[in-house]
C-alpha cells in the first residue's frame, strides 16, 4: 500500500494489513461497531503525536472469496478483490469516507479506489 500512500501525498504514513479468519472478523466487527455478521474490511486510522499517520487494516479473505464466487469470478478476480479491500482500507485510514447504499459506488472515494486498483492490478482485469 506504499504506492497508494505515495499517490495520496502521504509517503511517510504507514499501514499494516492483517488477514483475519471469518470468526475473528465477525468478532472484531461486533466489538468495534456493534454489528453482527461478517464484513470484508475494517480500517483504523492511528494518528501519532509526531503527526505521522499510521493505520491498521483488517481484511477477511473468506468474505472476499464469497463475494467473488457470488459474482462468478476466479482466482484473478479474488486477487483483484483483495487488492481492492487493501486500497479501500488505506483510503479510510487517510480520511476518505463514502455513503452507505447505492451512492457508495458513485462516491469520490470509490472512484479513487477503482483508479488505484487498476493501477495496481493492471488494465482489463
Amino acid at each position: 500500500m506504499r504506492r497508494v500512500l505515495a499517490w495520496e501525498g502521504a509517503p511517510g504514513a504507514h499501514v499494516s494489513v492483517t488477514r483475519l479468519a471469518t470468526a475473528r472478523m465477525k468478532a472484531l466487527n461486533r466489538r468495534t461497531f456493534g454489528r453482527r455478521g461478517l464484513t470484508d474490511v475494517i480500517a483504523f486510522p492511528l494518528p501519532q503525536p509526531d503527526g505521522i499517520l499510521r493505520g491498521d487494516i483488517y481484511v477477511c479473505p473468506a468474505a472476499a472469496r464469497a463475494w467473488v464466487r457470488g459474482s462468478g469470478g476466479g482466482a484473478q478476480a479474488l486477487r483483484e478483490e483483495l487488492v481492492r479491500l487493501a486500497v479501500h482500507g488505506t483510503l479510510h485510514v487517510l480520511g476518505y469516507d463514502h455513503p452507505a447504499g447505492p451512492g457508495r459506488t458513485r462516491s469520490r472515494m470509490w472512484r479513487t479506489q477503482e483508479r488505484y486498483v487498476r493501477r495496481l492490478v493492471g488494465p482489463g482485469r
